[in-house]
């Protein structure tokens, strides 16, 4: 069975000239069909509705306990409105997606499920799919992470001292060694928010702590009352390294027992509660190294693509005579850089490489030369010296923090950034249509 994320979206259009705010009060009662306004756009009942019984299935078929119809419904809207605002912002940032982008995402899907992208569309068809609706909500997933993307990640920056402090001072919890797979729920709290309202925020927190310690399901806690992006998927967070966990709570985490609840944790966004579900160990990582050497023949008006391969041919066929390949390397391959090491590219690890050559230099046994080989910077002749396997844990482990302490910062900075958006955002909610 393929599980696939499906956003449906409304299906109603209304321009910005039929909903100009002095109007909108009229307007929504004369429809009685809108459940929010949300800027200019928005929200029906209809959707509304389809969107819930989308979610209601996942959940069901997670074999979770559905919460009351009402606090579902007040989730799942805001979940619509915080992504109609995304939408809006990218619309206004001029951000789109390529048809060549979107037929690349669906047959990358497809790839993932060993189908091609007809025997994936013939899949879909026989779940009751629309292929049309699949392409939407991949248009839309990529949307949405361009927009982060540009408006985020393009600040976020991870420095060597950083990776150095988190190894020094975070290890100690076992980022090597270690996932932690967790529950979140977030009690938010808006931004300039009064003393009464935090401290309401946080007596709901100590409230759902207390309940969720006498037993409560924290999946049905999360899917009715978590104020987070992943509330509607009971909150789990997945396995992650203690190096993937958000800085705020990976100290408490690190502590923690299985089935343990921590306290509240405020931050900027409120109070989060945080579950440990399970804990498990990973194996040590290592990879193969793959000493190599190779000549280059450059393409030019001169020199097309025939001449190159031929004048490779032509030295390949000296080598295996006996000629020195780092002699021929230094005097006419055009990597100057390896052919002043006689064409040595020394030690190489997966990803090093452009993929053809890697791809290439990994079918040859050692000692074996190719045959020539075009790249986008011309035509090699490749040879490959030895090859070992070698423990990079180290070097892996410090690659890994570098990579996670960014996408912690990301995590925390989406989540303000929703949250401050969805604050300063004209949105008007219906109740007595919930």
């Amino acid at each position: 069975m393929i599980m696939i994320n499906l956003r449906k979206f409304a299906l109603g259009v209304f321009s910005c000239g039929l909903l100009q705010l002095a109007g909108v009060h009229a307007q929504a009662e004369e429809l009685g069909k809108i459940v929010a306004i949300v800027e200019e756009d928005v929200i029906l009942d209809e959707d509304l509705r389809r969107e819930v019984s989308t979610i209601a299935q996942r959940i069901q078929a997670n074999n979770a306990q559905l919460p009351p119809e009402s606090l579902l419904r007040k989730q799942v809207l805001e979940k619509m409105i915080i992504e109609k605002l995304q939408f809006q912002f990218a619309e206004k940032a001029g951000i789109d997606v390529t048809e060549e982008q979107l037929k690349n995402a669906a047959s990358d899907i497809a790839q993932r499920n060993s189908m091609s992208l007809d025997e994936f569309r013939d899949e879909l068809g026989k779940q009751g799919l629309s292929y049309k609706n699949f392409l939407e909500s991949i248009r839309n997933e990529i949307v949405l992470n361009q927009i982060r993307g540009r408006e985020i990640g393009g600040r976020i920056k991870v420095t060597d001292k950083e990776v150095d402090h988190f190894m020094e001072t975070e290890d100690k919890f076992g980022e090597a060694s270690t996932e932690y797979h967790l529950g979140h729920i977030l009690v938010s709290v808006p931004e300039a928010a009064t003393s009464a309202a935090i401290q309401n925020a946080l007596g709901k927190a100590d409230d759902l702590v207390a309940k969720l310690r006498a037993g409560a399901d924290f999946n049905q806690a999360a899917i009715s009352f978590s104020d987070s992006g992943n509330a509607l998927k009971g909150g789990d967070l997945g396995w992650r390294r203690i190096s993937d966990i958000p800085t705020l709570f990976a100290g408490a985490v690190g502590k923690m027992e299985i089935g343990e609840v921590a306290d509240p944790i405020r931050s900027p966004s409120g109070f989060h509660i945080v579950k440990l579900l399970d804990k498990k160990g990973v194996e040590q990582h290592s990879i193969t190294k793959t000493k190599v050497r190779h000549i280059l023949i450059k393409t030019n008006d001169l020199i097309d693509d025939a001449e190159a391969g031929k004048r490779l041919l032509a030295l390949r066929e000296r080598i295996v005579n006996g000629e020195d390949f780092a002699e021929l390397a230094r005097s006419h391959s055009d990597d100057k850089g390896s052919a002043l090491k006689g064409g040595s590219l020394d030690w190489v690890g997966p990803g090093d490489l452009v993929k053809p050559f890697e791809e290439a230099m990994q079918k040859l046994a050692v000692d074996e030369i190719s045959q020539p080989l075009q790249t986008q910077f011309g035509w090699h002749l490749i040879q490959v010296l030895g090859r070992e396997e070698k423990d990079n844990s180290s070097e892996y482990a410090k690659n890994v923090v570098r990579d996670t302490i960014r996408k912690r910062k990301i995590e925390e900075e989406t989540e303000l950034w929703l949250r401050r958006m969805r604050d300063e955002a004209y949105v008007e909610i219906f109740k007595d249509r919930l």
